[in-house]
């Protein structure tokens, strides 16, 4: 039998992922991430080139490390939901309140960062697949949520509206963050933005899913 990793030995390698993923994003936002090469992260960080690639496969995954927590977030939410709430209703919650506290998965990163993603091809593509994966994720969740055949459309079609005004939403944060808004102001817009795009949804979707 295989012993479990340590407690320590864990921490250990989740502080080295950090500090790997924080000295290269510092490097991508000063040069520019098509610029910067992984032989300069792995020297800035201390660590061997082969450390670095063990940790992160995927050269853009070490800008763009909340990969995970984005992907999941509209089906947790969805997964979480309270009784009597409606899969949409969940979403509208969650989403103002993450512009709220000003998350950066929402899209709340800073300039540096903002730009650091829209000047760079591969990291704009690639955040269109984690928009994508995001949006399947949600699909799958609702499917399970209703019981839907394996054949049915309609959680597919629901989760493509929600996913499209999330992605709508998170590309508003972006601009605005790049037109130099104040965080304030940014926060404000988005929260009426949101309103606004849930509400249209609201006649379609409201009776949806609801647990």
């Amino acid at each position: 039998m295989t012993a479990s990793p340590s407690p320590l030995r864990e921490q250990k390698k989740r502080e080295t992922r950090q500090a790997i993923s924080d000295v290269a994003t510092r490097l991508f936002m000063e040069r520019g991430f098509e610029t910067v090469t992984i032989a300069e992260i792995a020297a800035a960080a201390h660590v061997a080139k082969m450390t670095v690639t063990n940790y992160f496969p995927r050269k853009e995954d070490m800008a763009l490390d909340l990969r995970d927590e984005f992907v999941g977030s509209l089906a947790r939410t969805v997964a979480g939901r309270a009784v009597g709430e409606s899969a949409l209703a969940a979403l509208r919650r969650e989403f103002l309140a993450a512009v709220h506290r000003r998350d950066p998965v929402i899209g709340f990163a800073g300039l540096p960062f903002v730009r650091m993603i829209v000047e760079s091809p591969t990291l704009t593509a690639r955040l269109r697949e984690f928009h994508d994966l995001r949006e399947n994720a949600l699909a799958d969740q609702l499917a399970d949520e209703v019981h839907a055949e394996p054949d049915d459309v309609v959680p597919r079609a629901v989760a493509a509206q929600l996913g499209a005004a999330h992605r709508v939403l998170f590309t508003e944060t972006l601009r605005r963050t790049l037109d130099g808004d104040d965080l304030d102001d940014v926060a404000a817009a988005l929260s009426d933005a949101g309103t606004r795009t849930f509400d249209l949804l609201e006649p379609g979707l409201g009776a949806y899913a609801i647990r």
